[in-house]
């Protein structure tokens, strides 16, 4: 028996030491438990937390304490609660934000300032930006005097449009939407409306621009195409099976890679947790595990179903630069909400679009630390993806089974192994600014000869909160066949995406692809 039990450990320890993936720790106390996060094109990363927490571990510069009469705990608060962390050298350095942040919304502007709207308390209406640098700069967050939100905005959804503009949908009791730069005002939304049930459901709705300009907007278990030209519900889609799959209940959502002629666009959506498990309080109700599939395109749309390995409720969908599906975080219990979910979902999964129904999940190498509440994932130009947050309670709590996550990690995706670093490309040459339908080269070299298609691919830098990363999308140019060049180098034509509805204007990651084997990106500015 001893004997028998002996090698089942010895199986399973092998079996986790041998699934694809590895991770690092970055930064053992970041200062703060990262809420809401977005990587900027300087190679830096905002880290943003609510403000009405208590004492964080990053204190503000001298001097700049902020008064806070909705602290519970702090009324002069002189610590930071939002930080820019520099991937590069690992270092950190205190934001300084004035407003309550919390369960908030965000998007970079075209010309990559970041966009950040609502929150809770004195930041419900408030509209902020964040002008970004590197970790030696002065940047930091304004909060704008002269213009606010027509309505309240906690727990929205922001979307960057064609012209440059962004939209801002829904929010708790807000069932309309509105824009920056206002226009109108706020324009009600009925659909947000209609799926609302007894446990809201409708927050943090799934927003997503297809390639024809309209918008595919999800919240509870069902979608509508949406008109921002007109504001008007063009159709609706087929309800999804399996429950609820919005805040309270997320799961989560990415639109798959555009490509080819930029016509189809297709949608997926993973996990949540089951209705009732956030009225009752059920921290140990199963997630559910399924996925739905949509060609949000079509003319005659249907979902189709698979599962995945794990039920899971809070996980991140990262859309990785080879179209792939990083499925990372999350609980396979509970629901959102404080202290509210149990059983951490340690495994990632890697979703490949291109293989068929039932062999499209990959378990990879587990993480050891829990990320539950209020943690998420990003993508980084040097491929991988950072993981950060996690803070289940009211306020920092260290003592907790699941305490609050100072920790910020890195996952690295099998791709960049070292026995492929011979097929890594490196991008040598590249514009820094190209326009919509332009032709363009790349000058990339490898270290072992070019044997197929070196993709070039546009990767948006999202803002990630509450499992949903807000303005995602993957765009894989049109090339032509790599040319050699000189000595391990290749030249790559290109062309720019055509016009913003295929890839809103503002600055990409761009990555060159070589046998699926993506190169550190170089930052674009896409421009009209």
């Amino acid at each position: 028996m001893e004997l028998l039990v002996l090698s089942m450990f010895t199986f399973f320890f092998l079996s986790r030491a041998e699934l694809p993936g590895t991770w690092d720790l970055l930064v053992p106390n970041a200062g703060i438990s990262s809420m809401h996060s977005a990587v900027t094109r300087f190679n830096t990363v905002v880290l943003l937390d609510r403000t009405n927490t208590g004492p964080s571990r990053k204190m503000l510069r001298k001097g700049h304490c902020r008064l806070d009469p909705h602290d519970a705990v702090l009324k002069r608060d002189c610590y930071a609660h939002s930080v820019l962390f520099d991937i590069q050298t690992n270092q950190i350095r205190p934001l300084m934000i004035l407003t309550d942040t919390w369960c908030s919304s965000g998007q970079f502007l075209h010309d990559g300032t970041l966009l950040q709207t609502g929150g809770d308390l004195d930041g419900f209406k408030k509209i902020r930006k964040l002008d970004p640098c590197d970790i030696n700069g002065s940047c930091d967050w304004v909060e704008l005097d002269d213009v606010e939100l027509s309505e309240g905005r906690w727990y929205a959804s922001n979307q960057i449009l064609p012209d440059g503009s962004v939209i801002i949908i829904g929010g708790r009791g807000a069932n309309t939407v509105e824009y920056y730069p206002p226009r109108n005002g706020a324009v009600l939304f009925p659909f947000l409306a209609d799926v609302e049930d007894k446990q809201m459901d409708n927050l943090y709705p799934y927003v997503h621009l297809l390639p024809n300009d309209q918008l595919f907007v999800f919240a509870n278990n069902k979608a509508v195409l949406f008109d921002h030209e007109t504001n008007k519900v063009v159709r609706g889609y087929p309800p999804l099976d399996g429950g609820p799959r919005n805040y309270p209940s997320a799961g989560s959502s990415a639109m798959l890679a555009l490509e080819g002629d930029y016509s189809t666009a297709v949608i997926v959506i993973c996990g949540g947790a089951q209705y009732g498990a956030f009225i009752e309080r059920s921290t140990d109700t199963p997630a559910h595990g399924s996925c739905g599939r949509i060609v949000a395109t079509s003319l005659d749309p249907i979902w189709e179903m698979e599962d995945m390995p794990f039920g899971r409720i809070m996980g991140d969908m990262v859309m990785l630069p080879t179209g792939e599906v990083l499925v990372i975080n999350g609980a396979q219990a509970g629901t959102q909400g404080f202290e509210m979910a149990s059983n951490p979902c340690l495994y990632p999964l890697l979703y490949r679009p291109d293989q068929p129904v039932g062999l499209r999940f990959m378990t990879l190498n587990p993480g050891t630390v829990p990320r539950l509440y209020h943690s998420m994932a990003n993508l980084l130009p040097d491929g991988r993806v950072m993981i950060a947050g996690s803070n289940p309670h009211h306020i920092y709590n260290f003592k907790a089974e699941f305490p609050t996550e100072l920790r910020i990690e890195a996952f690295s995706l099998e791709y960049l192994s070292p026995d492929r670093a011979n097929i890594r490309p490196v991008i040598e040459e590249i514009p820094d600014t190209v326009r919509f339908g332009e032709a363009f080269n790349v000058l990339v070299s490898v270290t072992l000869p070019v044997v197929g298609i070196v993709e070039v691919n546009f990767a948006s830098a999202p803002f990630a909160t509450h499992s949903f990363s807000q303005g995602q999308r993957l765009v894989k140019l049109t090339v032509t066949p790599s040319v050699p060049a000189s000595g391990n180098q290749y030249k790559v034509e290109c062309k720019a995406p055509p016009n913003g509805a295929v890839a809103p204007p503002g600055y990409y990651m761009v990555f060159a692809v070589n046998q699926g084997v993506p190169s550190v990106a170089r930052w674009v500015h896409l421009v009209a």
